[in-house]
């Protein structure tokens, strides 16, 4: 009993000592201890006090429209800095087209397919013709050229060559005797029709400043009056061209079934339909003495998607004439302004010219790098404006058959061209949604329309005075 009794007071004496070290100290009234711990809580209050008002003059102190000014340069910097980036990217685009459009691709699908696994790209993607698969050629030598690699002898090589200078040469074909007895009436003729449109530029250069602008007035007020005069539906598939015939009096019209019609002006009605393509019509032209020949005389040519080219009468339903050679889909024909030949652009990447009296061809003439789209011939009829879908145009003297002028600096196809009444500016439009003027004399492009916000699909000067596009 006298052990557990020690043993209980041991445990209650622990207890008190742990009770009483837990409790705070107490103070008594009137001490110094109280003073010194009021002393103590008073200056760590006041330490606080400071601590927080020397926080707040620092952030007061801060200039706001610093920090906001900094900020904004910061940030214009960055928007400088991507703009500058955007802009590099976009002149990069703009220089790898500009070398696409120069490279040489193989027109033969195997030598395509060929160059293809050369450089280590599948040689078909799922839904892509020869077509395709040519211009993907053409951006994976243009990238390849871009980064300092060489690709004139892999072109050479894709050709079939050996890669030596000598097939850097200039070439020519020997033409025939036909070929240059055309060239020697083609200059004839035109000397002759020079001679008159300088004649009439002298006279209209006497005309004074203030009739000329008076003209331009009323040209513009008689454009803002037009109208819809008639509508017509023109065929089942749509409408791929349309052209008055010299006297104004008829319509022509071509469609995607291969068929052409004739229509009456201005009531719209439907005279004649013609019937010998197999598949889209693309090209027409009258012939400048269209309707005065007799009925078995070409009055207008067509050329279409079958590669063929048909002449016809006004008078007649069947053709009266055809002429064959293109490999391609022919897109547009043109009469010569003497009316005795006709030339004719296709995607085989040629243009040619015809002879309408034997109805046989006397020039085969290349020089784009892909398909050619637009054909026109000058009003003297010595030079030739050809653009394709390289973006590239060219002028071409009839007379000795060179190429005298590149019309460059679209961005992508050129799809119509023509020339003015003046002899010596030539318009051509792009899918690049612009209309540039070139001029010869100047060897230069003059003027840029950037009206359209859609590619322009053909362009033509005002025949009377070239004073409206």
């Amino acid at each position: 009993m006298q052990c557990c009794t020690e043993a209980m007071q041991g445990s209650n004496n622990r207890v008190m000592l742990h009770n009483m070290s837990n409790r705070q100290e107490r103070v008594h009234f009137g001490t110094l201890e109280r003073d010194a711990v009021g002393y103590a809580k008073r200056k760590r209050e006041e330490e606080q006090q400071e601590t927080q008002e020397a926080g707040t003059s620092r952030i007061s102190n801060i200039d706001l429209d610093m920090i906001e000014e900094v900020v904004d340069e910061a940030e214009d910097a960055e928007l400088r800095s991507e703009t500058l980036e955007s802009r590099r990217m976009a002149m990069q685009e703009f220089e790898r087209k500009r070398i696409a459009r120069a490279i040489a691709v193989p027109t033969d699908d195997e030598k395509v397919k060929l160059a293809l696994r050369k450089h280590g790209h599948p040689i078909c993607l799922f839904g892509e013709d020869a077509g395709d698969r040519r211009s993907r050629l053409r951006y994976i030598l243009s990238k390849i050229a871009m980064e300092g690699g060489q690709i004139d002898e892999q072109a050479d090589k894709e050709k079939g060559g050996t890669g030596s200078d000598d097939e850097d040469e200039e070439f020519f074909t020997e033409g025939s005797q036909e070929l240059l007895k055309a060239r020697r009436d083609i200059a004839g003729f035109s000397l002759g029709q020079a001679q008159k449109r300088i004649e009439r530029q002298g006279e209209e250069f006497k005309v004074p400043l203030v009739e000329v602008r008076q003209r331009r007035q009323e040209l513009v007020a008689k454009l803002k009056n037009y109208a819809n005069m008639g509508s017509q539906v023109g065929d089942d598939r749509p409408l791929s061209r349309g052209i008055f015939s010299p006297d104004s009096q008829h319509l022509l019209t071509a469609s995607w079934t291969g068929h052409i019609k004739l229509w009456s002006i201005p009531d719209c009605q439907p005279i004649r339909t013609y019937r010998g393509h197999t598949d889209r019509v693309g090209g027409l032209s009258f012939h400048p003495q269209a309707g005065s020949q007799g009925e078995e005389t070409a009055d207008f040519a067509s050329g279409a998607a079958d590669s063929q080219i048909l002449l016809w009468s006004m008078g007649k339903e069947a053709p009266v004439g055809k002429l064959e050679g293109h490999a391609s889909r022919v897109v547009h024909v043109h009469h010569h302004p003497c009316g005795k030949y006709l030339g004719s652009a296709s995607y085989d990447g040629s243009w040619r010219l015809w002879d309408l009296t034997t109805q046989t061809e006397l020039l085969l003439q290349e020089g784009h790098s892909r398909e050619l789209f637009a054909l026109r011939f000058q009003c003297d009829g010595s030079l030739a404006a050809t653009g394709g879908l390289d973006g590239i145009g060219r002028v071409w003297d009839l007379r000795s058959g060179r190429s005298i002028m590149s019309l460059q600096g679209h961005a992508k196809e050129i799809f119509g061209i023509d020339w003015s009444p003046n002899g010596f500016q030539v318009a051509t439009g792009s899918a690049d949604n612009t209309v540039k003027i070139f001029d010869l004399r100047r060897i230069a492009q003059v003027h840029e329309i950037p009206a359209h916000r859609s590619i322009v699909t053909d362009v033509r000067f005002s025949v009377h005075d070239g004073g409206s596009i």
